[in-house]
């Protein structure tokens, strides 16, 4: 271990320094080291290493730097160094984290973190804690402890909530509201209703169409049915007070849609005050910062535990994008008797910010771990047995709050996206090689060469005249909301409702069909992909320029923006829409969220955060569906590439899934084997 010396602390500044210029660390990470070394220049250069290690691995989606997995596989666990840098590191192999770890032991690194200054191991002022063989930066090592205690509270609850419940009733309502199903082992989504009533704290987890939405509707009704049925007291029955959100403004109109469609078939039969019951069913959701009121260029929000939220159940969609921060401003913010239902996807990509509370918190949800009571509550409830493999007498607090839905209604057993989604989630390479030679419909695979702008085109602009391998027509690209666009422009006189009328349907033309890509640098990330299609639109003659702001530009808003009413997530399309004398000007149009057809026109010189959107990376597309995905892979593995990122890319496909990479194969198989495993101390 290097001596704390004048000479090891310029070596080690040094290296920083290199590694920020290289940018293997942000300017954050960098800024923040050097504010340690003027602040305590006493301090080892393996605390200030460890330190800059720590803020580097926040923007890598960690909570915490993991000590013991940096030494035992230094590239891995940092990935560093980062994609398209091998090259310039390997002429230079002193920089690698590996040569800089060799020789230094766990318990040499945390010897040299003892610093009452800058590390404590708990409560305290130091702006790093370390807990075992974690480092935290002391606000997410606080969001942890925020976060556990206070689901810990929630569950603690749960028991006096279901000896509460009116059995009968719960019996009586769960039974109108799920018909019995013939062959069916056990309804799961009958049960994760009655699981939930029973709970201040739920998780209900599951892929696509295996109908969270559904379920989460039916539990909504069950809960009304029981307040407005409760008369205790002598007081008059009231709704409960039920808030919808979701993590980003694209995923709250996805729900919203949802929960509108399926209100309107949902069946009250046997349920008493049936009308009521309905008319107690929100139907709008909305973001999660609009619901906490988030203040512009501010962490904090209006309400918190000192104002908290006026709410008897909040459900949160798309969770497994909600970062540990969020986690915990939500739970502050949720006062102590209310309900909180977490739904989402557990094997989906976590959140783009540090920590992954979801896949956490449900990452057993596989192997139920009942308890026998929980399992004899349950039966009494619905009258479904569960299987006994999912019966764990040791089975903790959480796993009592947790249901997996277990049935997918979107993807059928022969489905190309439902079959290459489960081969993903298995890491089975063999079965990734048996589905690329001889694909199921609906499922497309193409190796693409980098520089095939010929086939690219028809990729993009038309969806890929014929499948390079699998069955199915070919689907519609790019192509079909440009032509639309000008074919269907209204003149500069019409009125207001038929430009609305017309960017309505340009808007749906375009969400058809999305390219999904893994990267954000390079000629596989967004910002090469975005150039390259807008390149080969301009040479089809569907726009007219490839850079600035022209008609049937897409846009991604990347930033809340609450002046002009658009959320993180939200896609617009600039049009021409009618000015003043007959003239026409540049605007880009917006679907308002709420599942209406109104249209926010948006000057370009308003949006101060939008990028092209003709690519989408897969994190930025979570919460959207697609009837035709098609997700472009780079030409080599890295550590970008997971089997998360390939599960969340397929299931963005609703109908149609092309996958494009000039790797083939291989490059799947590979990705498939590597987990997003994210430090973290959550449940410890």
């Amino acid at each position: 271990m290097m001596a704390a010396d004048a000479a090891q602390r310029q070596q080690m500044r040094a290296l920083l320094q290199q590694w920020s210029e290289r940018q293997w660390l942000r300017p954050l990470d960098a800024a923040f080291a050097d504010f340690l070394w003027r602040e305590v220049p006493d301090a080892s250069p393996w605390l200030i290493f460890a330190a800059a290690l720590a803020s580097h691995q926040l923007g890598r989606g960690h909570a915490c730097l993991d000590l013991a997995a940096t030494l035992t596989a230094p590239a891995q666990a940092l990935s560093l160094p980062p994609v398209g840098d091998a090259a310039l590191s390997a002429a230079d192999p002193s920089l690698l984290p590996g040569e800089v770890l060799a020789g230094l032991s766990l318990g040499q690194w945390q010897g040299a973190l003892a610093h009452p200054l800058l590390v404590a191991s708990g409560s305290g002022t130091t702006p790093l804690v370390l807990a075992g063989t974690r480092l935290y930066l002391r606000r997410y090592w606080q969001y942890e402890q925020d976060v556990r205690a206070a689901i810990e509270r929630r569950l603690a609850m749960s028991q006096q909530l279901r000896a509460a419940l009116p059995l009968p009733a719960l019996r009586e309502v769960l039974a109108a509201l799920f018909p019995p199903v013939a062959g069916e082992r056990a309804d799961w989504q009958k049960l994760a209703c009655a699981l939930a009533a029973g709970s201040a704290f739920s998780i209900i987890t599951g892929g696509p169409g295996s109908g969270k939405t559904t379920t989460v509707l039916r539990l909504l009704a069950l809960l009304q049915a029981l307040a407005l049925a409760d008369a205790a007291g002598g007081k008059a029955p009231r709704p409960l007070r039920i808030q919808l959100a979701a993590p980003t403004g694209k995923a709250a109109a996805r729900l919203s849609a949802a929960i509108a469609g399926a209100l309107a078939s949902l069946s009250l039969a046997g349920v008493a005050n049936a009308e009521a019951v309905s008319q107690a069913i929100p139907a709008r959701v909305g973001t999660l910062h609009r619901l906490l009121g988030g203040r512009p260029e501010t962490r904090r929000f209006r309400h918190h535990a000192g104002n908290p939220l006026a709410v008897d159940l909040l459900v949160i969609d798309e969770a497994s994008m909600v970062d540990l921060e969020l986690m915990a401003a939500v739970l502050a913010a949720l006062p102590g008797a209310a309900r909180l239902v977490l739904l989402g996807d557990r094997d989906q990509l976590a959140s783009v910010e540090a920590g992954a509370a979801f896949g956490e918190l449900c990452r057993r949800a596989g192997d139920g771990h009942y308890r026998p009571a929980t399992c004899d509550w349950l039966r009494a409830a619905t009258g479904e047995e569960i299987e006994p493999t999912l019966i764990d007498e040791q089975g903790s607090a959480l796993d009592q709050a947790v249901v997996m839905l277990r049935h997918s209604h979107r993807f059928a057993a022969a489905s190309g996206i439902g079959r290459l989604a489960a081969a993903v989630n298995s890491g089975d390479p063999q079965l990734l090689a048996d589905l690329w030679r001889q694909p199921p419909l609906g499922l497309r695979f193409c190796q693409l060469p980098g520089d095939d702008e010929r086939a690219f085109g028809e990729l993009v602009i038309d969806g890929g005249q014929a499948p390079a391998s699998g069955r199915g027509a070919a689907g519609s690209g790019y192509r079909r909301y440009l032509q639309l666009m000008r074919e269907r422009q209204p003149a500069c006189t019409a009125g207001a409702a038929a430009f609305a009328s017309w960017a309505q349907a340009v808007l749906a033309a375009h969400g058809e069909f999305q390219v999904l890509c893994a990267l954000r640098l390079g000629p596989w990330g967004v910002a090469g992909l975005n150039q390259r299609i807008a390149d080969a639109l301009q040479a089809a003659g569907l726009i007219r320029a490839t850079h600035g702001w022209y008609p049937g530009r897409p846009v991604l808003v990347t930033r809340n923006d609450y002046s002009l009413g658009l959320m993180n997530g939200d896609i617009g399309i600039a049009l021409e829409s009618p000015a003043a004398a007959g003239e026409s000007i540049l605007r880009v149009a917006f679907a308002v969220a709420g599942g209406s057809d109104a249209i926010r026109w948006v000057l370009p010189s308003r949006l101060r955060a939008v990028e092209t959107a003709y690519a989408l990376t897969v994190h930025k597309a979570q919460g959207s569906e697609f009837a035709h995905a098609a997700l472009l892979l780079p030409d080599a593995p890295g550590p970008v590439l997971t089997r998360e990122l390939l599960y969340t890319g397929i299931t963005r496909g609703r109908s149609l899934l092309t996958v494009a990479t000039p790797a083939g194969v291989g490059l799947l198989q590979e990705a498939v084997q590597r987990r997003v495993l994210r430090a973290s101390g959550l449940l410890e």
